[in-house]
């Protein structure tokens, strides 16, 4: 959840999906960023899942879960806002 979140506020510094002016960094770079945000809390809520399965049920872990789910998502609907059209 770590790495998410240093990658999502990358991409908010690094400018907003639908002004194309205020980008600090090239389109496919932001793009790239999202997608490998995308999968490593994808990968993230995954293996907490599988931590959970093996060691039992604790509540941080459930709480990392669930962020790195989120941020997932966030990734997810950020690439497509980043895609032109």
């Amino acid at each position: 959840m770590g790495i998410g979140l240093v990658l999502m506020a990358v991409l908010l510094v690094a400018g907003s999906p639908g002004d194309e002016t205020r980008r600090m960094l090239p389109l496919l770079t932001l793009l790239i960023i999202s997608e490998f945000g995308m999968f490593v809390t994808g990968i993230g809520a995954w293996l907490g899942i599988d931590t959970i399965r093996v060691t039992g049920f604790r509540p941080v872990m459930l709480f990392l879960i669930v962020g790195c789910a989120v941020l997932s998502a966030a990734f997810l609907f950020l690439g497509i806002e980043y895609w032109p059209l």
